[in-house]
């Protein structure tokens, strides 16, 4: 099954935005709304706005190594190359829980919404059919998934500026505040910076996606240039857009106790600000956002999973393989539609609670191969911008990820441990107990510019 056929390079750098973005999906923000507010009494978009600057130090790490290895392998290959091929294999397979994870997540996520709407269809056709659409469409090509997922985002977008418009005017008549330009949200004498921490710290996972782009290098025209710019657009679009949806939220809604259930109050929310057809529209937004997130994420591990079969530290024979006229790693699209089934056997309070490990694994080991590879092995420090670039800010990063290991959740954390230990056990034995390398690299990047 072993091919020398490579991934069609077809994006450009709007492309690979919206593709982020969509991972990251916009009306997210209002899901987590009531239960941040109550953790930051009442100041979720200063909280957002801390979550921002923190995952915007990683994004910058991110840029500089992907200017040197502009793969689809992300952190595992940085690692790989940067540090040891044995410490990249399981920073790559660490990251394949939350990849592995998310397309199953919104797998349950979109069997939620429909089985609302049509509660006489067995729940199970949902699952089969939503997995079905999402690996057909990546499988055809991930050109026509970056257009319609672009289309995806973009109708987010308008629900979120429809939103803003209508909060306007119920702050114009009076409403919460009653001002469009209240400083409630932002400040009060008694904010605590311990709450807007701990808040921050549970945005921040919010922001799980920005990264995902660096997947899409091999299929990037001008890489080099193109992912360092879309991970900080990714970042910094999706971010504002949570600080300012966030603070409209707020304004109108300063007390979350008034909300039936604050902890799932955007229904409520798009209730009160529009009416029943603003409400319907709302929830068709909160259903793309689910179908673009699983677009986009299912296109994501694929590739992962493709560089490390190319490397041969997974079979090389299936993960390694592209179709020759796709272009795309059929196998492994096949591969995490049958994983996304298993929405079948989970709740979606379980899943989710198994996201975020892999994640922190990646930004972790991102910040300090930028240390690695530019300060310690070339000596990159001695100017002012240098040293800031290349030992300051991936340092801050690191911090703030550090932070975020402190808040993780146990079933996140169990499982993370549990998934690298058979990731160790594997890895021993294809090495023979580290005797022998385990990754046979096909292809050599240089530093552009």
């Amino acid at each position: 099954m072993h091919n020398n056929v490579t991934l069609k390079r077809s994006l450009g750098l709007w492309s690979i935005v919206m593709l982020g973005l969509g991972y990251m999906a916009p009306m997210a923000l209002f899901d987590t709304f009531g239960i941040v507010s109550g953790s930051t009494d009442g100041h979720v978009p200063v909280a957002y706005a801390i979550a921002l600057i923190a995952m915007l130090f990683t994004a910058f790490s991110y840029g500089r190594m992907v200017k040197v290895y502009p793969s689809a392998g992300s952190a595992y290959t940085y690692t790989q190359k940067t540090m040891n091929p044995h410490l990249g294999f399981l920073v790559g397979w660490s990251s394949l829980l939350d990849y592995l994870l998310l397309p199953m997540v919104n797998t349950l996520l979109s069997q939620i919404y429909l089985s609302a709407i049509f509660p006489g269809v067995p729940k199970w056709i949902w699952v089969v059919a939503f997995v079905l659409v999402i690996t057909c469409a990546n499988i055809w090509s991930l050109t026509s998934i970056a257009k319609f997922n672009s289309l995806l985002v973009l109708y987010q977008v308008l629900i979120v500026v429809f939103f803003i418009i209508l909060s306007v005017k119920e702050l114009m008549h009076g409403a919460g505040y009653g001002s469009v330009l209240a400083s409630g949200p932002l400040y009060d004498p008694d904010m605590r910076i311990s709450a807007l921490v701990i808040g921050a710290t549970v945005l921040c996972f919010s922001f799980l996606g920005f990264d995902a782009v660096t997947t899409y290098s091999e299929e990037t025209t001008n890489p080099a240039a193109t992912i360092p710019k879309a991970i900080f657009l990714t970042a910094l679009i999706g971010g504002l857009l949570f600080i300012i949806g966030s603070y409209f939220a707020h304004a109108v809604f300063p007390d979350v106790a008034s909300f039936n259930d604050p902890d799932a109050a955007s229904p409520e929310i798009a209730l009160y600000v529009g009416g029943k057809v603003f409400q319907l529209f709302f929830l068709a937004a909160s259903f793309a956002s689910t179908v673009a997130s699983g677009l986009s994420s299912h296109a994501s591990v694929s590739r992962l999973l493709y560089v490390m079969g190319r490397d041969n530290v997974l079979p090389n024979k299936l993960f390694g393989y592209v179709h020759p006229r796709l272009r795309t790693p059929v196998v492994n699209i096949i591969l995490v539609g049958l994983i996304s089934m298993t929405a079948l056997f989970f709740n979606l309070e379980t899943a989710s609670s198994f996201i975020s490990f892999g994640a922190l694994i990646a930004f972790t080991f991102v910040n300090l191969s930028v240390i690695v590879h530019y300060a310690w092995r070339r000596k990159m420090y001695s100017t002012v911008p240098a040293f800031l670039s290349h030992i300051v800010i991936p340092t801050i990063g690191a911090i703030f990820v550090f932070v975020l290991w402190f808040n993780l959740e146990h079933n996140s954390f169990m499982l993370g441990l549990g998934w690298a230990a058979l990731g160790m056990i594997y890895l021993m034995y294809v090495t023979k107990g580290f005797r022998v390398s385990s990754v046979n690299v096909n292809i050599q990047f240089e530093e552009a510019g």
